[in-house]
């Protein structure tokens, strides 16, 4: 079993990287400056030119970027690259209805699965390994992310993505499957259908790794996995702007190693935008060194983490992030799926049955999470009948489906039924414990 995928990489004197990280964002500056408007524009209002950035330390006199940008420029403005060159699309859900889309090229495609490589290797998986990936494929970037990262360290790939559990536990037994990747929510889920089947993971399976993220878990959440199935589970962290999930725990699990040459972090104070010092919790800033097809500079992502100080006892000198502890927006994470309330309210206010109130419930029944939605109806709209409500719950709960790529439970309310509020109304109710 290989110690590390990528030694020169992974464990470079902290100086020799902070001088590869300032070539390469001069370099990828350079190009940004030359070939994409937006960020020509954003460094001209900034009042910044290429040659300003002379090391890495300078990074804090270039423009943040935000979600924002990306969805005013859906869904290709943002590019630095024809359209010949771009080999694969994803998308992740926007704020507004409109999503976020992602594009790749070959070289993109490549660093996405070293980084991969590394963060499996990290943690014991290698040629002797049969890998299940059950995150979604398709559009959402956690299945395919996995699946070339696993094939790229030899390891055989079940892409068994979601649902249909009973099957996913039957190839797990019958395939000797020693690593899942999943969401924390559905290895849970995936334990629970396992013992009403009469399996048990510890003992009827050869499973003893799992790679969780995609949505947020604690350390007790990790105990209680590991407890009642008998596997080791690893912390990854990615986001669908960077290229997807990327960078794991390794095996002694003190911290999220990040490929320093391929994403450069900054720890920010969400307030002021300053620069925090190593070991202060803050808001995430990311630079994508090798991004070709899209640019992402100073990416403020919204998850809230602390870049650890020192080195970790695994050799690897990269730097580490800690768990991520929360956002700095209002975003939820249901089952993988990022879903903004905004875009609720967004699809909501294009039926014209719908009032302007409602209210959004997250719980987790036994070991997934479910969202349930209130809303009003307009009085004319509201009716007696109950085949006129079944129709207007099932056109709302198709719209949001539409839009989230996620089922919403809707429960229709009379007008005034919900409550009001005075200042900002409360429209979030998170019944879930982590």
């Amino acid at each position: 079993m290989r110690e590390y995928w990528n030694p020169e990489m992974e464990c470079m004197p902290a100086g020799e990287l902070r001088e590869l990280q300032g070539r390469s964002l001069r370099r990828l500056v350079e190009r940004l400056y030359d070939f994409n408007r937006f960020y020509h524009d954003r460094m001209r209002a900034a009042g910044v030119l290429p040659s300003d950035i002379r090391s890495i330390d300078d990074a804090s006199r270039l423009p943040f970027m935000y979600k924002e940008d990306l969805r005013e420029n859906y869904p290709t403005k943002m590019f630095t690259v024809p359209n010949s060159e771009i080999v694969r699309f994803h998308a992740s859900s926007g704020t507004s209805g409109k999503p976020t889309v992602v594009g790749y090229t070959k070289g993109d495609l490549e660093y996405w699965t070293e980084a991969l490589a590394r963060s499996l290797t990290s943690i014991g998986v290698g040629s002797d390994d049969v890998l299940q990936v059950s995150y979604g494929y398709g559009l959402f970037t956690g299945g395919l992310g996995l699946h070339y990262g696993a094939e790229r360290v030899g390891a055989s790939v079940v892409p068994s993505s979601t649902g249909n559990t009973e099957r996913q536990l039957e190839l797990m037994q019958d395939l000797d499957v020693t690593t899942i990747a999943c969401t924390p929510s559905y290895m849970m889920h995936m334990n629970t259908v396992a013992k009403r089947m009469g399996m048990d993971i510890r003992r009827d399976t050869s499973l003893r790794k799992a790679i969780l993220g995609a949505e947020p878990w604690t350390e007790s959440m990790r105990r209680h996995i590991e407890e009642s199935t008998g596997v080791r589970a690893y912390d990854i962290y990615g986001t669908s702007e960077q290229a997807g999930p990327m960078f794991s725990e390794c095996a002694e699990r003190d911290g999220i190693h990040v490929g320093g040459d391929i994403m450069m972090v900054e720890i920010l104070d969400p307030a002021t935008g300053e620069r925090l010092e190593d070991g202060s919790e803050g808001e995430m800033a990311v630079t994508m060194l090798k991004k070709e097809a899209m640019p992402m500079v100073r990416f403020r992502v919204k998850d809230v983490a602390s870049l650890m100080k020192g080195e970790c006892a695994c050799g690897r000198t990269s730097p580490r992030l800690s768990r991520i502890t929360g956002r700095t927006d209002d975003m939820l994470i249901i089952r993988g799926i990022n879903v903004f309330p905004s875009q609720i309210e967004y699809a909501l206010m294009r039926m014209p049955e719908v009032g302007d109130q409602y209210m959004i419930t997250v719980s987790r029944d036994g070991d997934l999470d479910h969202m349930t939605l209130q809303a009003e109806i307009r009085s004319e709209a509201f009716s007696d009948k109950v085949e006129d409500m079944v129709r207007i719950r099932s056109r709302i709960e198709s719209e949001l489906k539409k839009y989230l790529n996620l089922a919403v439970a809707v429960e229709l309310k009379a007008p005034g039924e919900l409550p009001r509020f005075e200042g900002k109304a409360k429209r979030v109710i998170d019944k879930r414990v982590y």
